[in-house]
């Protein structure tokens, strides 16, 4: 990464491609000085006399373009811009020719163009945002779904730098209070107690713990949420797979068992990005039969029996199961569908249950949501309820996005066994100075998160996933 803050740096912020408008950022000590004589603003006294954010109407005289280019500049002369320097943004029709003249003017002029993500670089280094706010940024930028964007936003907002604020500062006035009682040792001063000690230290690892369980669960996540439909063989899983789909992506057949692997497909209900899987049907597999040493069983139970290993990995791996239950069943299926659907209960797993060909058989069963692949009735019905179980307490939720969870667990875990290590020793009434060397150790991984602590690999690691611009 590049840490020359005194250079003026530009690039196109807005998405390549013809646009109605397109906007070039530059940022940087000489902002105002590359623009000068480049940019003719309507009134100039306003321009050189500003001191805030201000919008200045004008033309750019390009070399390249025979006439003056009506433009838009969006100017932060001081250091109360994103970046923490003074910046300029150039709104101009967002014609790529006209866009690339712009930019190829202002490195005539000494800006030097800007690196993948070295704006919000600056932000950073400015003090503007934290490192779990950068972060956010780019989590803005790539949400799959609402539901990452507002995890996003509340991350670049504060949120859960606050949460980490708080319990960092905590720490430091408790570290405070102990090092005072080491200051005074020899005049028997007490500045804080043992109670309070613990108290405080329990406090903070309960925070902690909820922080790491969070990261936990952005790490189990693939940006999108997996709903997985199971169920006994031919009870119109792939059916229904293909009407959520709106597609025909699963071979459908009235002969059980037709689906020997597992489909999978991506949807967005109500915002919500879903891969939605289709498995086969879930059956106890008969042991291997053989008389002689190597004989193996047949093809067709090796598949079968491959197929249910594939089955039972998707729904361990699921946020949420649709057990599809056949309005036909026969009554010994119902036995072994109950038993089915008592493990998966026991599993804690969230669970939805759908009586499919609801319109092709008359039933007295009054089992789950009535659902029909081919007359669509219940499938909104079922869209929404799978929607409103994954928002939910019990569904997944973090105020962290993946990149900022997988980056911080490592620091979470150990402040966690350093706050574990320095409770036991409060309550063991070991010497201050040996919690003292706890907490420091904790403040450190800490600051590792927000950034108040970091090394250049760590930049490097985060700032290389942003695009130019940004």
């Amino acid at each position: 990464m590049l840490f020359q803050l005194d250079d003026t740096i530009g690039a196109l912020a807005s998405a390549a491609g013809p646009a109605g408008c397109g906007i070039i950022r530059v940022s940087g000590p000489a902002t105002l000085a590359s623009l000068g004589g480049f940019f003719e603003p309507t009134d100039e006294g306003r321009w050189k006399s500003a001191r805030r954010a201000t919008t200045h109407r004008g033309v750019l005289r390009l070399p390249a373009v025979g006439t003056p280019l009506p433009v838009c500049v969006y100017l932060w002369p001081a250091g109360r811009s994103y970046t923490g320097q003074p910046v300029a943004e150039i709104h101009a029709p967002g014609s790529p020719p006209l866009l690339e003249a712009i930019l190829a003017d202002l490195f005539e002029r000494g800006v030097r163009p800007a690196v993948a993500g070295e704006f919000t670089l600056r932000a950073f280094l400015s003090g503007r945002i934290d490192l779990v706010q950068a972060e956010a940024v780019l989590g803005v930028i790539d949400a799959a779904d609402a539901e990452h964007l507002q995890a996003a936003l509340h991350q670049l907002a504060g949120g859960v730098s606050a949460r980490i604020a708080r319990l960092r500062d905590g720490l430091i006035d408790l570290l405070a209070d102990l090092e005072a009682g080491l200051d005074f040792v020899e005049e028997d001063i007490q500045f804080v107690s043992r109670e309070e000690t613990c108290r405080r230290i329990s406090a903070a690892e309960a925070e902690l713990a909820d922080l790491l369980a969070q990261c936990e669960s952005r790490m189990q996540s693939t940006g999108k949420v997996r709903i997985v439909l199971a169920g006994l063989p031919n009870a119109g899983k792939s059916t229904l797979f293909n009407a959520l789909l709106g597609r025909d992506a699963a071979l459908v057949s009235r002969v059980a068992g037709t689906t020997r692997d597992y489909r999978s497909g991506t949807v967005v209900w109500h915002g919500l990005s879903v891969e939605l899987i289709d498995t086969a049907g879930w059956q106890e597999q008969p042991e291997p039969q053989g008389t002689a040493a190597g004989l193996r069983e047949p093809p067709s139970e090796g598949i079968s029996q491959a197929a249910q290993e594939l089955g039972q990995n998707q729904r361990q791996q699921a946020d949420l199961v649709v057990w599809c239950s056949a309005n036909d069943l026969e009554q010994s299926e119902r036995q072994v569908e109950a038993e089915l659907l008592a493990a998966l209960y026991r599993d804690r797993r969230l669970l939805i249950v759908v009586r499919t060909k609801s319109d092709l058989t008359a039933s007295a069963r009054d089992v789950g949501l009535a659902v029909s692949a081919f007359s669509r009735q219940g499938l909104a019905e079922l869209t929404a309820e799978c929607v409103r179980m994954l928002a939910g307490p019990s569904g997944r939720s973090s105020d962290l996005i993946g990149t900022t969870a997988a980056r911080c667990r490592e620091s979470l875990a150990h402040s966690r066994e350093g706050l574990s290590r320095a409770r036991v020793a409060a309550e063991e009434a070991t010497g201050d100075e040996l919690l003292a060397v706890e907490i420091r150790e904790v403040l450190d991984h800490l600051g590792r998160i927000l950034g108040t602590v970091y090394t250049d690999d760590i930049l490097d690691r985060i700032f290389s996933r942003f695009c130019i611009g940004k």
